[in-house]
């Protein structure tokens, strides 16, 4: 409104702000939009670069006390790398999983530019040192804003709903062993709705479209003891063979019906020295 009335003035013409709201609603122009699209901005353009990390935790029935896993996602491609699981989180761990990471970042030939973490007291300027040595930018949130990290906090919610939320966790090496499972389930077997992403797994290929495929040649696998039964495609035109009730291998090509056509039929009743009973004359007289 203002605005409006500073053009005008500069104009030489002197409006008053009540005259300009009428205005706009007998022209049905609704008022701007005061949301800040800053950080939406830039997430949305350095999606490809873009690195959220965080932690979270989970409970062990043995010694009733915290676990704690460190991740870091892919913001572009929704990929997820579990970074370490301890029970006791130091600045000095953190530090050691960022070297870690950067040093299979430079292996793998990953080029990203920004990492998004939060105010947590183990982010030391260490760890900020480490992705600044191989030229990654590190972005904080501000304070007590969780949905400027909205992707991390997403997984969180996402592996405690889907994995630990569900599972009792006997100890460090369990978590870890879960985690590793889960997060190849995430990474290969679960689609994603992210921008971009067109209901695919992040390990998928971008540019590969599946043909639709028999019912016969899906298979459903089990994931995390059966947590997680995704389906996936047989990679060759014969079907495993299914085990039954009584321990019996059945293959699945014996279950199916055999027509048998009539070159077959003819061969068999020749091989047998059969012939098909002809039919009787009628008397004559008609």
């Amino acid at each position: 409104m203002v605005r409006i009335q500073g053009e005008l003035r500069r104009l030489g013409h002197r409006v008053a702000a009540s005259t300009i709201r009428k205005i706009l609603r007998s022209s049905r122009i609704p008022p701007p939009n005061h949301r800040d699209e800053a950080w939406r901005t830039f997430l949305r353009a350095h999606a490809a670069t873009l690195l959220p990390t965080d932690f979270f935790h989970a409970g062990c029935i043995v010694t009733l006390e915290r676990l704690y896993a460190a991740f870091v996602i892919e913001l572009g491609s929704r990929r997820v790398h579990l970074l370490g699981v301890t029970e006791h989180p130091t600045a000095a761990w953190a530090t050691q999983l960022a070297r870690e990471l950067t040093w299979r970042l430079e292996e793998t030939g990953h080029r990203f530019t920004h990492l998004v973490r939060d105010r947590d007291a183990k982010f030391t300027d260490a760890f900020d040192a480490v992705f600044a040595s191989v030229g990654i930018d590190v972005v904080k949130t501000a304070p007590q804003a969780p949905r400027m990290n909205a992707f991390a906090e997403r997984f969180v919610r996402t592996v405690r709903a889907e994995c630990t939320d569900r599972m009792l966790i006997a100890g460090e090496r369990h978590l870890r062993t879960v985690l590793e499972e889960f997060t190849e389930h995430h990474n290969n077997g679960r689609s994603h709705q992210g921008r971009g992403m067109d209901l695919r797994a992040p390990n998928d290929e971008k540019n590969v479209i599946a043909f639709p495929t028999p019912s016969e040649r899906i298979q459903r696998r089990t994931v995390l003891a059966g947590l997680c039964r995704p389906h996936q495609r047989v990679s060759t035109g014969r079907v495993s063979p299914q085990v039954t009730d009584g321990g019996r291998v059945i293959d699945q090509d014996r279950l199916r019906p055999h027509r048998r056509t009539s070159t077959e039929a003819g061969g068999e009743t020749a091989a047998h020295g059969l012939r098909r009973p002809r039919r009787p004359r009628r008397s004559g007289g008609r």
